[in-house]
């Protein structure tokens, strides 16, 4: 029994939505529990199953819960990630409500800090990561996806490394994003965008231990990025036109 407040509100299903968030945030529901069946709920918070489903999908719309069907079925706790907002800045890209040149501005201000950060970090571990991720880089026969997943490891490491797990999430967020975007133009071949070399001047750095090069490598290699796809959306919008 887990001792929920009977709902009196007028929007029934958002004070329901509410006292179960709360219940994950605080950990009374962790990763991979089940919460108790619709009809339990509905005896406890002493409102209709109706009100209660309404939530659960509230839920499962913000990502705090998966809803299952079968003999195992039921809304179980996920585990809260910054996936959610990798998501929704790729919604935010769909819907024309974020550009590439806005993309670039928050690149150019974040990862050349991030690459300082990483520097003030690197031990030997993360030194022969970041060296056997630049060395695969680019792979022979890779797809577009392939490629680009080659080609942007570094970055994941180097946001891992910096020891902020907000500035993390916000390089891991704009990551997916830039590889939805070059999912879509399909640049041809994929290496026009970013061309072999480019991480290594960062790489160097990193690993020398020097944070200012290091940030200095990271905002010069953006700048060629952001000229590359710039030219690329303008080649894809032209194509779209005719």
């Amino acid at each position: 029994m887990h001792n929920f407040r009977p709902v009196r509100q007028r929007r029934i299903s958002d004070e329901v939505f509410q006292q179960l968030k709360k219940r994950i945030l605080s950990n009374d529901f962790k990763a991979g529990d089940k919460l108790p069946v619709e009809r339990d709920l509905s005896e406890q918070f002493q409102v209709s199953r109706v009100a209660v489903r309404e939530a659960l999908r509230a839920l499962e719309s913000a990502g705090f819960v998966t809803i299952r069907q079968g003999t195992n079925g039921g809304a179980y706790v996920t585990d809260l990630t910054f996936g959610q907002l990798a998501n929704a800045c790729v919604d935010l890209f769909l819907a024309n409500k974020i550009s590439i040149h806005e993309l670039h501005r928050v690149r150019i201000l974040i990862e050349p800090e991030v690459a300082r950060l990483a520097t003030l970090n690197v031990n030997t571990e993360y030194g022969e990561r970041l060296q056997r991720a630049y060395e695969a880089e680019h792979p022979p026969g890779a797809s577009l996806s392939e490629d680009i997943t080659s080609a942007t490891t570094i970055h994941f490491i180097l946001a891992e490394m910096c020891g902020n797990r907000f500035l993390e999430a916000l390089v891991n967020s704009l990551l997916k994003l830039t590889k939805k975007i070059l999912e879509e133009m399909r640049p041809t071949p994929p290496s026009v965008i970013h061309p072999p070399g480019l991480h290594g001047p960062i790489v160097e750095a990193v690993i020398s231990g020097d944070p200012e090069a290091a940030a200095e490598a990271m905002k010069h290699h953006a700048e060629i990025f952001y000229d590359n796809l710039a030219r690329l959306e303008k080649d894809y919008r032209n194509l779209a036109e005719i």
